[in-house]
């Protein structure tokens, strides 16, 4: 408990540094938002009473410390182009965000575990060298590369699946995963390829233990071994690796989103960048912070259940502490 106490601790302190980092990277971008915000014709009475009404007239500490303390209260600020709170537009469109990585992940699981499964049971081998040459295909190809080409195929020519669009699950399951496949597969066909590496090195690793050579002694299927014996023990890794994705899953899904017309977190930064709407660049950013926070603490805590070495050292670790 106390060593994931300190964990969450150290969590806090990186969540903190980054919402620093960002408000003063949105600080420092050019121009003046308030003569956006009043239009080229505004008097400069107008455009300060606009500074002054959104606080820009205000010093960055006075400013960074009065939106945090709105964010750990739950005041996200409001949008100083549309009006809307902050808190509202981001949770309004992450349904479709999560819905996106969470589909990525588990095509990216479905692709990797067989592969690993295969490769791992004869090394070196031609079906072995064969995985590995798709697998670095794939990775070698960024996302938004990959989303063209599939769009391209399945939707210009073969007329399969849509190219845009989102439909919530309310529409019902197959009109909601149809025009999700696309760009869920897009981002699965680059990170499934890490977690096959990772797995598959393992489960050698693995097959060489005492205890799978008794197993054969005893008569068992090779499947029997692989899926039975092998696979559990050397999933630690990409559990862990899982959790790491979720920072380059989410920011591939920033551009997923623009290709594909997703009305998610992702394309609602891109179009405030544009509009250069500050407290929403700001909300977004803390939010992709915190879901990475959050997700590296939850595979810390899934790891510890699925490895009892782990909750041993933390037992041991708390009880020295």
């Amino acid at each position: 408990m106390n060593a994931l106490l300190r964990r969450a601790g150290r969590l806090a302190v990186v969540l903190a540094v980054v919402t620093l980092i960002t408000f003063l990277l949105v600080a420092a971008l050019p121009g003046d938002v308030a003569l956006d915000i009043a239009g080229a014709d505004a008097t400069e009475q107008e455009v300060a009473e606009i500074r002054a009404e959104i606080g820009l007239d205000r010093s960055l500490a006075v400013r960074y410390l009065d939106w945090v303390s709105g964010i750990v209260t739950g005041d996200w600020g409001q949008s100083w182009r549309t009006g809307e709170r902050v808190w509202d537009a981001i949770a309004q469109r992450v349904p479709a965000s999560l819905e996106l990585m969470v589909l990525a992940q588990i095509i990216a699981v479905s692709l990797a575990i067989p592969a690993a499964l295969l490769c791992a049971r004869a090394p070196d081998g031609r079906v072995d060298r064969a995985i590995g040459f798709l697998a670095f295909g794939s990775v070698s190809m960024p996302s938004f590369m990959t989303a063209v080409l599939l769009i391209l195929l399945f939707s210009l020519t073969l007329g399969w699946l849509p190219a845009t669009g989102y439909e919530p699950l309310s529409a019902g399951l197959w009109e909601n995963l149809r025009p999700m496949i696309l760009p869920a597969l897009s981002l699965a066909l680059v990170e499934w390829t890490a977690l096959m590496r990772t797995l598959r090195a393992e489960m050698i690793g693995v097959l060489q233990e005492n205890y799978i050579a008794l197993a054969r002694a005893k008569g068992m299927s090779d499947r029997r071994i692989l899926v039975v014996h092998a696979l559990r023990p050397s999933s630690f890794s990409m559990i862990t690796l899982l959790g790491l994705q979720v920072g380059r899953l989410m920011g591939g899904s920033i551009i997923i989103e623009q290709i594909f017309g997703i009305p998610g977190v992702g394309r609602l930064l891109v179009t405030s960048v544009f509009s250069r709407d500050f407290m929403m660049i700001q909300g977004c950013v803390t939010f992709f912070a915190l879901a990475y926070v959050l997700a590296n603490f939850c595979t810390d805590l899934a790891y510890a259940r699925l490895d009892p070495r782990v909750r041993g050292l933390g037992g041991k670790a708390g009880a020295h502490g």
